[in-house]
């Protein structure tokens, strides 16, 4: 399916990463579902910006009851199921160094938002679009990751290993779902410049990805949406259970 027929539902898209992705796709044409769970006015802002393609709607992706209501909300606004799920939100975490709880602090707690966020939220979207997808033969699930997976430059742990969880939850998806037309990837992105998540982290942070990166510099949530356009294409509908790092080779997987 060309990417400007296609209806995607992006989580966490009102701003960061998510708000690139959102203006990515509509750029190609895409009708594209704007979620949100707390950034109400950025998210309609966005909506609105983009034009009659888009739509923001509310929804708190650990929820199964609220997930599915968005998916029936964008399928009558646009009067076609959604086809293209990326799965971006993030619950509860930024990018700083210092505030990082260590080994000695870390509760089963922490790590149990992450996997909410990154595993139970994406279950709940997948399950809200399959029997659609399943029906017309046709899905493209992209989930983001991170590099910190193969390179934890810092140790982040309760949000790498909930991304480590969605990258198996990735490769399993991608064997069972193959058979009805849908292809399940992950994009996993490095530290980018600069988002809300990013934006607590230090410059000497920066600074060492630009020099140790080959490309010298720091990617930007617009070159990772790019990758998004991708997994979504024609071009790559022989692509499945694929992790791609897109993070200028700082990670050589």
């Amino acid at each position: 399916m060309e990417l400007s027929k296609q209806t995607v539902l992006i989580t966490g898209a009102s701003r960061g990463v998510g708000a690139a992705l959102a203006k990515a796709f509509v750029n190609e044409g895409a009708n594209v579902v704007v979620n949100y769970f707390q950034s109400k006015e950025k998210a309609e802002d966005l909506a609105q910006t983009l034009g009659e393609k888009a739509i923001a709607i509310q929804a708190d992706v650990r929820d199964k009851d609220q997930v599915n209501t968005m998916v029936a909300q964008a399928k009558e606004y646009f009067n076609t199921p959604v086809t293209t799920i990326v799965n971006n939100a993030l619950i509860d975490f930024q990018f700083n160094p210092v505030a990082q709880k260590n080994a000695f602090e870390l509760q089963w707690e922490n790590f149990n938002t992450q996997f909410e966020g990154s595993v139970k939220g994406s279950l709940n979207t997948v399950q809200a679009c399959l029997a659609d997808m399943k029906e017309i033969g046709f899905g493209r699930i992209v989930n983001v990751g991170t590099n910190l997976v193969q390179n934890p430059v810092v140790a982040y742990h309760e949000y790498t290993t909930g991304k480590a969880a969605l990258l198996g939850f990735t490769r399993n998806l991608a064997k069972e779902l193959g058979q009805y037309g849908i292809t399940v990837n992950m994009i996993s992105g490095g530290l980018l410049k600069e988002t809300d998540a990013s934006s607590v982290t230090t410059e000497e942070v920066f600074g060492i990805i630009q020099a140790t990166t080959p490309l010298q510099k720091v990617t930007t949530p617009e070159e990772f949406a790019e990758t998004a356009l991708f997994f979504a294409s024609p071009w790559a509908r022989a692509v499945t259970g694929q992790n791609l790092v897109v993070d200028g080779g700082l990670v050589m997987d």
